[in-house]
């Protein structure tokens, strides 16, 4: 079974908004060597958060459908059955439902709400820069 990973939804616009960021070289050593989960919750928080007003000076809508036609083609949906409430910010449970229920290598993140939980039932819970000096 190829490593799986998951990527919490800002690291995924950062990738996204600075294709030269860490992020986004996370997400490309990701990609290459193993496959980027995501879950139905997941990706309709990221499509919601990417079409914020906020982010129409840096893209138009038809390059953020783009955008999103192409990581779609690239991550590896994965259905959670999981409804445990472990992490101070509710919001983010959806990340350790995805790792735990895919058995993810790791989830990638700057939140600190999910890094402060690292390891996560022995999932590690890391920054990109960490991802980068573990997975090159």
């Amino acid at each position: 079974m190829k490593n799986r990973f998951i990527f919490d939804t800002n690291s995924l616009v950062s990738s996204v908004l600075s294709p030269h960021s860490t992020n986004a070289s996370a997400l490309k050593i990701a990609l290459k060597t193993g496959d980027v989960i995501i879950s139905q919750n997941i990706w309709d928080e990221f499509n919601y958060v990417i079409f914020r007003n906020k982010f129409d000076r840096y893209f138009t809508v038809e390059q953020r459908n783009e955008i999103l036609t192409l990581l779609k083609k690239k991550f590896v949906f994965f259905e959670t059955q999981s409804n445990f409430k472990a992490c101070r910010d509710p919001k983010d449970d959806m990340f350790l439902h995805l790792a735990v229920d895919a058995k993810a290598k790791c989830i990638v993140t700057g939140d600190p709400d999910l890094l402060v939980l690292h390891p996560f039932e022995g999932i590690p819970i890391l920054t990109p820069a960490e991802f980068l000096e573990k997975f090159i």
